[in-house]
């Protein structure tokens, strides 16, 4: 129940944010706003100014007059406008058949119909801007006081470039860095394009390490490649009747190591656990003050039935950002999240992420949006303009439906000066939104997979 309430505040904020980009948008350039809908289908209920409060569909031929009807519909899992004169989500062409009128879409200049189009998108990037900068204000940053690498993920591009455990990285492209955060903002996203010179202290000695960008992947989709030392895997909780229930372990205990290797990330961990299905594992845990040996047996799915937790046990320093610097703290926090975005999308369309790990449907945005909750309200607003900001990229791609491919049609139409005749844009848009159906259906059954 929790997952549905908070999926549905999650998908409500952000749908409304979206849709009054392009319904303000619309407005200020004096364009008929017919409807302003949260969902799609049938309409549930809605207000508008002729015929009030009322539940259900309107009467076919209902004239609003130029007033709005705001409604909720039957599919919570989107929205949209009605603009006079557009061919939109709503597919109808009434309108087709007779002259064009001052105040519809089609009638506007290019202009600003490109302003209408992406008003939505820009909404979506004010709110994930204004999330990002406001926490950087008010939440202390945190930062960790170390450059030693305490993990390096087996096979992994870090692996294969040359990073070694107990590796204290020193510069990166001739730049010192001093905290961990700072040698991963240098490695994954200042050099995005870039080969790598990474100056690294190993067993006493200076070596640099030159790294091709091709052979050092930005996908994560399968926990950081690197980690630093000092930190643990503690247990967030414990599935009854599990193997880990049966081992004696309890939320909290941390994990030092595993079938005698010892353990520094939550990626080595469940590796380990999924590799020796049905093998007894020995186990050394830290409950509270005590160091005890257990043993643990994997099921032959290869869990045990606990959630991991990575926690840093080593020295952090937390910083107060100023007004000026948390503000352009929330452009390059945009800045970073866009990039990697797009990096995950070129990995995908190549083959090298599987699509089940870098998209979420509406099954995953309920679990995160409720365990985002349960953290408190601050982490939930940080996962608010996270996916403000997975919006607005998504949105803008050129595809039917989505404001990327009514954005191509204007410019396309501003070009030729003249409208492309209305059949063929509603052709586009159906097989956008078939192909978006299948998307959606494609996700959920991803996401139903991984419960």
């Amino acid at each position: 129940m929790n997952y549905i309430i908070y999926f549905l505040i999650t998908i409500a904020i952000l749908v409304f944010v979206h849709e009054f980009g392009h319904f303000i948008a619309a407005k200020i350039s004096r364009m008929r706003v017919d409807v302003f809908a949260i969902g799609f289908g049938k309409r549930l209920l809605g207000w508008n100014k002729l015929s009030g409060f009322s539940f259900g569909d309107l009467p076919d031929d209902f004239d609003g007059q130029g007033n709005t009807d705001y409604r909720v519909c039957l599919l919570p899992f989107g929205g949209y406008v009605k603009i006079a004169g557009m061919v939109d989500e709503s597919f109808d062409v009434k309108f087709a058949d007779k002259a064009p009128e001052p105040y519809e879409f089609r009638s506007r200049p290019t202009h600003q119909k490109l302003f209408v189009i992406t008003a939505g998108v820009l909404m979506n990037l004010l709110l994930a801007y204004f999330v990002f900068a406001g926490i950087n204000y008010f939440q202390e940053k945190q930062f960790v006081k170390t450059t030693t690498i305490g993990f390096v993920a087996p096979g992994s591009p870090a692996a294969k470039a040359g990073f070694a455990t107990n590796d204290k990285i020193l510069s990166v492209e001739g730049k010192a860095v001093s905290y961990w955060e700072d040698a991963e903002a240098k490695i994954y996203i200042d050099n995005v394009v870039k080969d790598l010179n990474v100056r690294v202290a190993r067993d006493g000695k200076e070596l640099t390490l030159n790294i091709p960008r091709k052979t050092f992947s930005q996908d994560m989709s399968k926990g950081r490649p690197l980690l630093p030392a000092g930190f643990r895997i503690s247990i967030d909780s414990v599935i009854k009747g599990l193997p880990a229930e049966k081992a004696g372990i309890k939320k909290g205990d941390v994990f030092l190591a595993m079938n005698n290797e010892p353990l520094e990330g939550q990626q080595q961990t469940t590796s380990i656990i999924s590799e020796n299905r049905g093998k007894t594992l020995p186990l050394k845990i830290l409950r509270n003050q005590d160091t005890l040996q257990l043993s643990v047996t994997p099921s032959k799915d290869g869990k045990i039935g606990v959630m991991l937790k990575e926690q840093f046990s080593g020295p952090i320093e937390y910083r107060a950002m100023g007004l000026g610097e948390a503000m352009w703290a929330g452009v390059t926090d945009i800045g970073r999240i866009t990039s990697l975005t797009f990096s995950m999308l070129s990995n995908v369309i190549r083959g090298k992420v599987e699509f089940s790990s870098a998209f979420g449907g509406p099954v995953k945005i309920a679990q995160f949006a409720a365990k985002s909750a349960d953290s408190g309200l601050l982490t939930f607003i940080s996962f608010l303009g996270m996916l403000s900001l997975s919006l607005a990229i998504l949105n803008i791609l050129p595809f039917p439906v989505l404001d990327g491919g009514h954005f191509v049609i204007i410019l396309i139409e501003g070009i030729m000066r003249r409208e492309i005749p209305v059949k063929v844009k509603l052709a586009i848009q159906n097989v956008g939104f078939v192909i978006l159906l299948i998307f959606m259906a494609f996700a959920i059954y991803n996401d139903l997979l991984s419960l």
